[in-house]
């Protein structure tokens, strides 16, 4: 049984948040509308200048996001994400990619979680050398376009139900496991693992 390392993306890993970069590249290929921005602005000066706090602030993004994907096309989403990606794909903690590469050698299962959408999770993890990777399922409709709804909510909102799925899907053990996070939604998988973080 392969050993397992959990790791938050969003702050943890990414020196942002994977949802802010796609709410913001999808901005920038007008394919929501730039009105949108003022929707989570007040926010995020708020966060920014210590006046506001950032739970407040990525809710606005995420309502942002809930509101303005309905009806976009998966292709032209995704053409959004690949182009942030390629800026963004190395603005990476120095701690986490380390430790991450360490375990890896030391032949480690590689999980990771994000409450950001799964298709952006799953490139982001790629160019890192996760093994799985788990993260919101926005529903897609019979035109390719999003239906605004997401998918499995029950399962994703809670982490540690994500892990005890890994591993009992992987075949995994939890002995001498590692788990890193940094907010509130991670407690519940950083109290599973042997070294939470």
């Amino acid at each position: 049984m392969k050993k397992t390392a959990v790791f938050d993306i969003d702050g943890t890993i990414f020196r942002s948040s994977l949802l802010i970069e796609t709410v913001e590249a999808l901005l920038s290929a007008r394919l929501f509308p730039e009105s949108a921005r003022e929707e989570f602005a007040g926010e995020f000066e708020k966060w920014l200048t210590r006046k506001g706090d950032y739970e407040s602030y990525i809710g606005a993004v995420i309502e942002v996001f809930m509101k303005y994907i309905k009806g976009v096309a998966y292709a032209e989403f995704m053409d959004a994400v690949e182009k942030m990606m390629e800026q963004e794909k190395d603005k990476v903690y120095v701690y986490t990619r380390d430790l991450l590469k360490e375990l890896k050698k030391k032949d480690y299962f590689l999980l990771a979680i994000s409450q950001s959408p799964k298709s952006i999770v799953d490139k982001f993890c790629k160019n890192l050398g996760f093994d799985k990777a788990y993260g919101r399922i926005y529903e897609l409709g019979p035109q390719n376009r999003f239906t605004g709804n997401v998918t499995d909510v029950h399962l994703i909102e809670n982490k540690a139900n994500i892990v005890r799925r890994a591993v009992e899907k992987e075949g995994l053990t939890l002995a001498d496991s590692y788990g890193i996070g940094d907010t509130e939604s991670d407690i519940s998988f950083l109290e599973l693992v042997e070294h939470p973080i």
